[in-house]
């Protein structure tokens, strides 16, 4: 039954989802238990199969055939390390934000756990399937859910930053099928293992074609995972969300990232003339911009939720440059660094979304020039969010507890010892002083840009926890169990990053070994089993 458990990421929140609807609005109890069964079997699921991945070794990949046709006609399902560590990633956001959200945001509008259920199908849909067509297909339903929970609650500010953020989106949809077009019109098929064997036979008057179907698929990949100068829709829309939806649309940026790596690593990594040639100074080049970008956002910022939502672009902008010096021949250390950096500030900036609300509550000594930095940027706090007392009891010391989580945030996101912040950095800045892979002064400007990094955000995030923390004399609002105890599990699952840091390095680093050996994956959909497909070590391996 391993095999069926590919599938089983996409079916669980689908007919969760789907059962939902059929619930009065005013049964949330029942939706809220439904979510949480859907959330943890999706966690399950994800974890079981990272283990059948993490034992296979660097070789092992499992692949679901729809409808039991052979590859290419076939819709394939692709399970490999990376996509598991996704659907981890995924799962355990999702969870966070679910348990969450049902302290008061489940309330603010209807069908949010179903919009929700939805959400993760198409992230997990878009992390597994196989062929372009079908991730554009998952593109569209993560985009569609995410609009319902973009404008979830009401107000101004929302409703202006959410009609922004479809707006954006759309037009990177449109960009996404018009060069998914152009590539099926030159090579006759979708599918990402065909392709990757088609593409160095295509012929020389067709390239060009190819070429700009692959562009347009780029810019729309950027778009989504917020590379400069794409992503000046995102600090508005992400710190203008619920909460809830704010810590999962975190994952929502790596998706981009992920198709990027995925695609450039299968179809280009070994042709010099495309991708490893001028896409890998392209990446790399966004990739410092985004992170510059990041930096002077960050500094400028008066709101923790404008600061995480910078935070989201200084991540994603670290790993895409990474990703460019990895195709440019930086060797597998930095990129293996980089993926484990991307988990633990993926997980960070998840739990600093998720404090936003209860250490916003009291704005002490500032409040006036909050309001009025709001105002300026156009996304002021909805009035009747707090209107509503959130469900549940109390959290003892609960000021304490979220001064810790605060703290340990800052920690990662700045990158200082020992967290995961700081062992990702140190890969990366080791791996890059060890390979000159590109011009000594990108290698500079990227490690000089990467320390930058984490003293601009001690000295922001800083400035908000003092005011927080220390700026007021009057009595702290109450903390909620339902709101600071999501972030808690995260920072745990933080800590144990850090104390098996050793272990999940070595998963990265088999990640990395998979993606490098592109004939795995190319070959493997095509000798995949139209009955059984276990994953197991060399099970896609090439065939004479």
């Amino acid at each position: 039954m391993i095999q069926h458990l590919i599938i089983a990421p996409i079916l669980i929140p689908f007919i969760a989802g789907a059962l939902m609807l059929l619930y009065d609005d005013r049964q949330r109890a029942a939706k809220f238990w439904l979510s949480l069964v859907s959330g943890g079997l999706l966690l399950l699921v994800a974890i079981r199969l990272l283990i059948e991945a993490k034992a296979a070794g660097s070789g092992g990949i499992g692949f679901y055939l729809l409808g039991n046709w052979a590859a290419p006609m076939a819709i394939v399902l692709v399970i490999d390390h990376l996509s598991a560590m996704m659907l981890v990633l995924t799962a355990t956001l999702g969870l966070a934000s679910l348990i969450y959200a049902r302290a008061v945001w489940h309330r603010q509008g209807q069908h949010y756990f179903s919009l929700f259920q939805f959400l993760l199908m198409g992230l997990n849909g878009a992390f597994l399937t196989g062929d372009l067509f079908n991730l554009f297909v998952f593109f569209e339903v993560l985009l569609a859910a995410s609009y319902g929970l973009m404008l979830h609650g009401s107000g101004q500010a929302r409703v202006r930053a959410g009609l922004h953020y479809i707006a954006v989106n759309l037009a990177a949809s449109l960009l996404f099928l018009l060069g998914v077009s152009l590539i099926y019109g030159v090579s006759g098929t979708l599918n990402m293992a065909h392709l990757a064997n088609l593409v160095p036979q295509i012929p020389e008057a067709e390239q060009p074609l190819l070429k700009m179907g692959f562009a347009l698929l780029g810019i729309a990949f950027l778009i989504k995972a917020g590379a400069w100068p794409l992503s000046f829709w995102l600090p508005n829309a992400y710190m203008s969300a619920a909460a809830p939806v704010g810590a999962v649309f975190a994952i929502l940026t790596k998706v981009g990232v992920y198709a990027i790596l995925r695609l450039s690593m299968l179809l280009f990594a070994e042709d010099a003339t495309t991708m490893a040639g001028w896409g890998a100074q392209v990446l790399i080049l966004l990739g410092l911009a985004s992170i510059t970008f990041a930096l002077f956002g960050t500094l400028a910022s008066q709101s923790l939720g404008r600061i995480a939502a910078y935070a989201v672009i200084l991540s994603s902008g670290t790993v895409l440059a990474v990703i460019g010096f990895a195709l440019a021949g930086g060797g597998g250390w930095m990129l293996t660094a980089a993926l484990y950096y991307m988990i633990g500030s993926t997980l960070a900036t998840g739990a600093l979304f998720l404090l936003v609300e209860p250490m916003s509550r009291d704005d002490g000594g500032i409040a006036a020039m909050l309001a009025l930095t709001a105002e300026i940027y156009g996304t002021g706090k909805d009035d009747n969010v707090g209107a509503e007392t959130p469900d549940g009891p109390a959290m003892p010391a609960g000021l304490t507890l979220l001064s810790v989580c605060f703290g340990i945030c800052v920690l990662v996101l700045s990158g200082l010892p020992p967290l995961p912040g700081f062992i990702g950095k140190l890969g990366m800045i080791q791996a890059a002083l060890a390979n000159a892979v590109a011009a000594t002064f990108l290698i500079w400007s990227f490690i000089a840009l990467l320390l930058l990094s984490g003293f601009v955000t001690i000295i922001a995030l800083a400035r908000i926890g003092i005011q927080t923390f220390w700026g007021s004399d009057e009595t702290a609002s109450p903390v909620m169990a339902l709101e600071v105890a999501p972030a808690l599990v995260l920072i745990a699952l933080l800590g144990v990053m850090s104390i098996k840091s050793e272990a999940v390095l070595r998963y990265t680093g088999n990640t990395v070994e998979a993606l490098e050996d592109r004939s795995r994956y190319a070959y493997g959909v095509f000798s995949a089993s139209r009955t059984t497909a276990p994953i197991l070590p060399g099970a896609g391996e090439a065939q004479p």
